[in-house]
């Protein structure tokens, strides 16, 4: 059977090679040999993701892969085996881009007669932007691939896994958005049948089944907790609202297995409400703070006792914390009723909702852990990275984060906001300068060596400009005097220097190294570099990490400060080497044997470093070994004229010859470099700064990264302690007061050594104590033959680039004895 089309228009599509393949391919499933070999090139439209299935004495990935490509005229979803998983994770497959794919089969599903999938076995990596997308307006009106009507029909219905015992996707790189059609058509409020114009018709409760005179109070429930039979229905007010929480597994037979807690309260007290399951994805986006809930049929239960609490004493009410509601959709099925605005009744008594603001003049009087709301006008906005989940148990997960500056009038010190991921992808996604963000339930923390800053608890809500209207926290007397400031001083504050993006942590490393204890936290445990390169090797996308090494600095140079534009469109994508202008193009070209991705040119990837060395078993490293490798396998020889930007340890020259293996991270690219912000490449930078996206759209290659500039920085070659191994890292040091790396940086002076900069993270602007670079350069010679412990910042950036920048250097005399 010829595979079916499903398009949004009945004009016949014109011939297509990716269409007459798959035919191909399935029409010939039973015969291995027949598979089909191809050097198609085809466009990536879609990578969605989901649970994997457990199979009996097969090794499980956490997570499978379902992928949409086209040949410009049809598209068809296939499955990528787990041996091609690694590509997603780095992403070097991504949406947008260009590969061949090589070999395809078609699997027909074993316990399932009519279901049968194209599995992708083999492909190649060519570029990030296809041009096959360039003249696509609607992907939806590209007729889509289906090998029976069978499978048509199931597509149609909804866009759910080609493995059938799954029926939704998740989120490309985190668990807690809401992802798919599934949560595309919540339960809205009821509509009122007449117009407030028409004063002779009255709408009542009752019409909605709500009666309001026969209800339980929130007190009577918790006395009545372990009365048997049909409980009266309860009628309360959202007061708060906690992050989506996905808890899959690959053995889980439910289909929905999500959660989301509410506290909701009447005049009586407060308690815990559960949504569970297939009522997530019905309520989830329906239930708001301040919805007003009519509840049937509902299950109560012992809390949970482990789990973090919004702070609520500003409502004056009690806290019912030993139960909580449940809501099912079935034994017993909730029935919920959401009413209308309009008609809530003020002789309810629910509570008004309050707020607990704070200026950054008083933020840093709260003691910490103490919770508080904060409105302020955003300055900096830094990149979204991942931090993998400490639990063991599979599925991975990983938490979404980014750092965000902003002020309000009442402090030259901004607010330091660490915001994670609250199942607002439309608030998350979209913060940018020059605008108000409002955050609640902000939690404060206080570290040794650093300002206090805020950072999201389970019950965060944020809203940004374009969202504020109408939201009862404007007429709080904190949020209109932050108002009234910015309209007293707009002029100033648009022309203040603000940026996005580009590397950016806090808070900083403590003064001395933490005492070695069962308390240390983990990235000041010290590890060897050969752990380090495997750790380095198992990091994700945009995923961060911390740790700490020891060794001795064996030599440092000097990259001076660069430009680099981006190329036109439709200009050779070529990765280009800011330290030597050299340019490279290369594949990543992929086996299904599981090889690792090699490298592939790509159009904004800057400075590419080589992958780790290999470490031979029994033989040492040598450079000439290195340079048969590959002409850019080779640590980049900036400034090779200058030799008063580079020093090297006397030791270096023989103790090269003995190592086993050299780390090449000591490039610095484009991911790490802030960018200014220019309204008219506000799109571009935030499509930068996000996360890659799971769907390509055209609007994906619509904006143009602006040039970048490269400010000038240190790489410097550090030799692990057992000297078998070295590393080559980036030191970028905070130059300036108006950089947000220097934000809480004590500034204190010090004579601009290498190890005082070092140490301090900044180089001392005081005009007594200026040097230049090669005379900070050249005073690494002071370390000659000195231990130092190196804090190391690690972030991936995508396909072979890691992000790998010294954040802090330790003395012996800075280490307490344990």
């Amino acid at each position: 059977m010829d595979g079916t089309a499903s398009t949004s228009t009945d004009t016949p599509p014109p011939p297509s090679l990716l269409k007459k393949t798959l035919d191909h391919v399935s029409q010939n499933w039973f015969n291995k040999s027949t598979a089909r070999q191809t050097t198609e090139s085809v466009a990536v439209l879609a990578i969605q993701r989901y649970v994997c299935q457990v199979k009996e004495n097969e090794p499980c990935e956490s997570y499978n892969y379902d992928i949409t490509i086209t040949d410009g005229v049809w598209r068809a979803k296939c499955f990528l085996p787990p041996c091609l998983n690694h590509l997603v994770h780095s992403n070097t497959l991504k949406t947008g881009s260009e590969v061949i794919i090589n070999k395809y089969s078609f699997v027909y599903d074993a316990h399932n007669v009519h279901n049968g999938y194209t599995r992708i076995d083999d492909l190649r990596c060519v570029s990030e932007k296809s041009p096959l997308l360039c003249n696509i307006k609607d992907v939806n009106s590209l007729p889509q691939w289906h090998h029976t009507d069978a499978q048509k029909s199931r597509s149609l219905e909804m866009d759910s896994p080609l493995m059938v015992n799954r029926k939704h996707y998740l989120p490309l790189w985190n668990t807690e958005f809401p992802e798919g059609d599934i949560w595309d058509c919540p339960v809205k409020p009821p509509h009122l049948p007449v117009a407030p114009s028409d004063p002779g018709v009255m709408v009542a409760l009752s019409d909605l089944g709500v009666n309001a005179k026969r209800v339980i109070s929130i007190m009577d429930l918790e006395y009545t907790f372990i009365s048997v039979g049909k409980r009266l229905p309860i009628l309360v007010k959202i007061l708060h609202k906690s992050r989506l929480r996905y808890y899959g597994k690959p053995n889980t037979k439910i289909e929905y297995p999500y959660q989301a807690y509410f506290e909701v309260a009447d005049k009586t007290g407060i308690m815990s409400l559960v949504l569970w399951n297939e009522l997530c994805p019905q309520y989830y986006k329906s239930f708001h703070v301040g919805t007003v809930l009519y509840i049937e049929d509902y299950a109560l239960k012992n809390s949970y006792r482990n789990r973090s609490r919004p702070k609520m004493d500003q409502y004056q009410l009690e806290s019912f914390n030993n139960t909580e509601i449940c809501l099912n959709a079935r034994f017993p099925a909730a029935i919920i009723t959401i009413i209308p605005d309009d008609l809530v009744d003020p002789q309810w008594e629910l509570p008004e909702l309050t707020h607990r603001f704070t200026s950054r003049s008083a933020m840093s009087t709260l003691p910490n852990n103490s919770v508080c709301d904060v409105m302020a006008f955003v300055t900096f906005v830094g990149r979204v990275e991942r931090i993998k989940s400490a639990t063991d148990t599979a599925p991975e997960k990983h938490w979404l984060f980014r750092w965000v500056h902003a002020v309000d009038g009442s402090s030259e010190l901004p607010f330091i906001l660490e915001l994670f991921s609250s199942s607002q992808p439309n608030m998350f996604d979209k913060i940018i300068p020059m605008t108000f963000v409002m955050c609640t339930q902000m939690r404060v923390c206080h570290v040794e060596g650093s300002l206090p800053y805020l950072t999201t608890s389970c019950e965060t809500e944020i809203f940004i400009s374009g969202h504020h209207k109408g939201q009862p926290y404007l007429k709080d007397p904190t949020v209109r005097k932050v108002v009234r400031w910015l309209k007293a001083i707009r002029e100033e504050v648009v022309h203040r220097e603000v940026v996005l993006g580009g590397h950016y942590r806090y808070p900083h490393p403590p003064r001395t190294f933490p005492k070695p204890g069962a308390g240390t936290p983990e990235q000041f445990s010290i590890i060897n570099l050969p752990d380090l390169r495997k750790a380095i090797e198992a990091m994700q996308y945009r995923e961060h990490k911390m740790f700490a090494i020891q060794g001795q600095i064996m030599t440092v140079r000097y990259v001076e400060k660069k430009s680099v534009s981006k190329p036109q469109d439709g200009a050779a994508q070529t990765a280009v080497d800011i330290s030597t202008g050299e340019q490279t193009a290369t594949e990543v070209h992929v086996e299904t044997g599981g090889s690792q991705p090699g490298r592939k040119r790509t159009r904004k990837t800057r400075n590419l470093e080589p992958p780790v060395d290999s470490m031979p078993a029994k033989r040492p490293h040598t450079e000439a070994e290195d340079d048969s490798q590959s002409g850019k396998q080779t640590l980049q020889q900036p400034n090779e004229g200058s030799s008063a930007l580079y020093w090297e340890n006397s030791s270096w020259s023989s103790a090269r010859l003995e190592i086993y293996g050299h780390l090449r991270h000591g490039t610095l690219h484009e991911g790490s470099v802030a960018q200014d912000f220019e309204i008219n490449d506000v799109e571009a930078i935030m499509q930068w700064c996000n996360l890659q996206p799971n769907k390509w759209t055209p609007e994906q290659f619509a904006y143009t990264l602006p040039e970048t500039v490269y400010p000038g920085y240190y790489q410097v070659t550090i030799l692990g302690m057992d000297e078998i191994m070295a590393a080559d890292v980036v030191f970028l040091p905070v130059e300036h007061a108006n950089d947000p790396r220097g934000v809480g940086l004590s500034w204190v002076k010090h004579d601009n050594s290498m190890l005082s900069c070092l140490s301090s993270g900044f180089i001392c602007q005081d005009e007594a104590k200026h040097r230049k670079p090669g005379e900070i350069v050249a005073s690494t010679s002071e370390l000659e033959k000195t231990r130092l412990i190196f804090i190391l910042d690690i972030c991936h950036l995508g396909r072979e680039k890691k992000e790998v920048l010294i954040r802090k250097v330790y003395t012996l005399n800075e280490i307490p004895h344990s």
